[in-house]
């Protein structure tokens, strides 16, 4: 699979402005291809029925791909001839297919239950992810295979936030000496002092417990600092994938895997308590 570069770090000064979105960090992509000196466009009749010009920068193409007047004859039309171009061609028709899905990611995770703990970033990172996926095998020529990259995306975020919903269930475990609960490492930041000291002894807190788990060997100092940072302390997780130089997608992994660590020696040490 080709390696599409709107998620990537195509320079500091878009990382920067982007705020750790990847659907932003996909858009100043997107839009820098129809604001060149010599804009990158499509052909008007693929998206109107009489075109009053040849051609469209692909920011107004893509405005009249989503306007509700046009027709679904013309959207399959115009999909088809994006996704193909794409397929054949690689960037930046990459970049426009994957930016045409914009308006309607928004609206997918818009109509999210997204849990609290989950972050909006990682959404988005899951949808471009499935949608770049798709781009690549769906059928260009295709009854609808635009539908099948918003499908794709549909998914793949849903999958994301039942695991999460699953996930923050099973780390809610009641505590035994008292009518209380503690939640797990997902929702550190909002657990309540008295559990956390049930932990790490008086006048504990989210820290504090961070600190007995690096010292029991359950999580590392990194990772530690990973969750602080993030959780505790509200940094955006891209400006973490900069600082160390990793992929987004794979940074979220790895504190999910260490928070789930986390999650179940906090429950045994509780229990045990």
């Amino acid at each position: 699979m080709r390696h599409l570069s709107p998620l990537s770090s195509r320079s500091s000064a878009c990382t920067r402005s982007s705020d750790g979105s990847p659907l932003r960090r996909l858009e100043e992509s997107f839009l820098a291809l129809a604001t060149a000196p010599e804009p990158l466009t499509l052909p008007a009749h693929l998206v109107c029925e009489e075109p009053e010009q040849a051609a469209l920068p692909v920011d107004q193409f893509r405005s009249r791909l989503a306007h509700p007047g046009t027709s679904p004859v013309l959207r399959k039309r115009a999909w088809c001839e994006v996704v193909g171009r794409a397929q054949r061609l690689g960037e930046p028709w990459d970049t426009v297919a994957i930016g045409l899905t914009v308006p309607v990611l928004h609206r997918i995770l818009a109509r999210l239950g997204r849990p609290v703990h989950l972050e909006r970033a990682e959404l988005e990172q899951e949808a471009l992810v499935a949608v770049t996926a798709a781009l690549h095998g769906v059928e260009a020529k295709g009854a609808d295979c635009g539908r099948e990259l918003f499908a794709a995306a549909d998914r793949a975020v849903h999958r994301l936030v039942h695991a999460a919903h699953r996930r923050a269930a099973r780390e809610v475990a009641p505590k035994e000496a008292g009518p209380g609960r503690f939640v797990g490492a997902t929702d550190l930041a909002d657990a309540s002092a008295k559990s956390l000291e049930a932990v790490g002894g008086e006048g504990g807190d989210a820290y504090s417990a961070l600190t007995l788990a690096v010292t029991a060997h359950v999580i590392n100092v990194a990772e530690a600092r990973l969750i602080a940072r993030t959780r505790l302390e509200g940094e955006p997780m891209q400006r973490l994938a900069t600082e160390h130089g990793v992929n987004m997608r794979e940074l979220y992994r790895h504190r999910a895997a260490a928070e789930q660590q986390l999650a179940a020696y906090l429950r045994y040490q509780l229990r045990e308590g």
